[in-house]
């Protein structure tokens, strides 16, 4: 069940890939890869962390055991520190430098991202195959005549190959949207516990190195864009707590 993103509408109309993509198994160990993500970056730029263990977090990114963190967010009533506590079970050595600095929407927010990235290139494919087989579908019907309509009513006479030329058009025109909001997909990177990066100030005590975290982390996760600001700072205004 873990396996599979569970909606009334994934059994009948989405893919196995689309499923996989928003299964809880993508969703946590993409949640995991991003602390590895953070625990590299942050030993790159100075912090305690060894080799050992980063490797030990490695060895366990889809080594999920849900009943644990199920229990654990019944007692803390928290999803993502109920996976950060699994995860350190799994990992005794890094359990102390597991989601170090960050906050929630380090993981959550980061995760729908790159999860949304995937489904999107999943699209994609799926969209260039469509049109690769409605051009063959065209060439092969180029001087097959029917009839042609205008105002729903019949009209001079076409070619079947013309008509799938103008589907193809469309499909062409929903591609370049999609391409174009591939190109535009930023990373929300970690800005701390707060979005005011002063948690990584702190553990830094470099404003240069602070300014590195966002570009380190958002490159490990295969992006070249971070947004420049986080409304996580609006936990403090509003009387939330930050995690």
């Amino acid at each position: 069940m873990e396996k599979i993103y569970v909606t009334p509408l994934s059994g009948r109309y989405a893919s196995k890939e689309m499923n996989e993509i928003w299964s809880a198994d993508s969703k946590y160990g993409t949640w995991r890869r991003l602390w590895v993500a953070l625990a590299e970056t942050e030993k790159e730029l100075g912090i305690n962390i060894t080799d050992e263990q980063i490797a030990e977090m490695k060895a366990h990114v889809d080594d999920i055991d849900y009943d644990v963190v199920a229990k654990r967010e019944s007692e803390c009533r928290h999803d993502v520190m109920a996976h950060v506590y699994e995860f350190g079970t799994k990992c005794p050595s890094a359990k102390g430098i597991i989601h170090l600095g960050a906050t929630s929407c380090f993981v959550t927010d980061n995760a729908d991202v790159i999860l949304m990235s995937k489904a999107l290139e999943l699209v994609k494919e799926k969209l260039l195959l469509v049109i690769s087989n409605l051009r063959e579908f065209a060439l092969k019907n180029k001087g097959v005549t029917c009839l042609g309509y205008t105002h729903f009513q019949p009209a001079q006479l076409t070619t079947v190959g013309k008509r799938a030329t103008l589907w193809m058009q469309d499909l062409l025109e929903d591609l370049e949207e999609l391409e174009f909001v591939q190109s535009h997909m930023k990373l929300l990177g970690c800005k701390g516990t707060t979005g005011t990066q002063e948690s990584f100030m702190k553990l830094f005590k470099d404003e240069e190195k602070v300014k590195k975290v966002d570009e380190l982390i958002a490159s490990k996760m295969g992006f070249d864009k971070v947004f420049a600001v986080s409304r996580t700072n609006l936990y403090k205004k509003i009387g939330h707590k930050s995690s």
